[in-house]
């Protein structure tokens, strides 16, 4: 396959995910159908099937895009703060603290659509066991960071599952109270 053809079928998966993007924040985890996205992506079911096999598919993708935008962002955020396990946890916070007002409708969509998706639940469980066994090496207090992490998750899935609709400001003391806690980590 040639480089051309390569760029322009990942241009058109992207298309493709970027519609069911658009589907699941519209229409939430129900409306996530093939015809759906097909149809805005102004492709045909055939061109969507093309790219992902199923709906499974298209969900897998669609959390493995999410993941590595999470990835991305926290060690965007990591890389501000020196190595170890206080610069682990601030990276986390700080990427929270970023991204906290973000939209919720999509992430709750794809969460509720993957949840019967043992494949990607085994994405999310991943990225989770990633996080935590990078606080494990970086040798801080035993438990310490994954007790930080699982505040923050908290508070993330709380926010994203309706839970809660604290405003900025009102998570910001928590950031601040989980920040303090990093800092004894080293």
């Amino acid at each position: 396959m040639s480089q051309r053809t390569r760029s322009r079928r990942d241009d058109r998966a992207g298309v493709i995910l970027d519609a069911a993007g658009a589907v699941l924040r519209r229409g939430g985890a129900r409306a996530l159908t093939i015809d759906a996205v097909a149809a805005q992506a102004g492709l045909s079911k055939g061109g969507v099937l093309h790219h992902y096999a199923s709906k499974d598919a298209l969900i897998l993708a669609l959390v493995a895009r999410k993941l590595a935008e999470l990835r991305s962002g926290i060690a965007t955020c990591e890389a501000e703060h020196p190595p170890g396990p206080a610069g682990l946890a601030l990276g986390m916070i700080e990427h929270l603290r970023r991204s906290y007002c973000e939209e919720d409708e999509f992430t709750r969509a794809l969460l509720l659509a993957s949840a019967e998706n043992p494949e990607a639940l085994a994405d999310y469980r991943a990225f989770v066991a990633e996080r935590l066994a990078r606080f494990d090496a970086a040798k801080g207090p035993p438990g310490v960071g994954a007790a930080l992490f699982f505040a923050l998750l908290g508070i993330v899935m709380g926010r994203t599952l309706g839970f809660h609709d604290l405003s900025q400001g009102q998570v910001e003391p928590l950031l601040g109270a989980l920040e303090r806690a990093a800092r004894e980590l080293d």
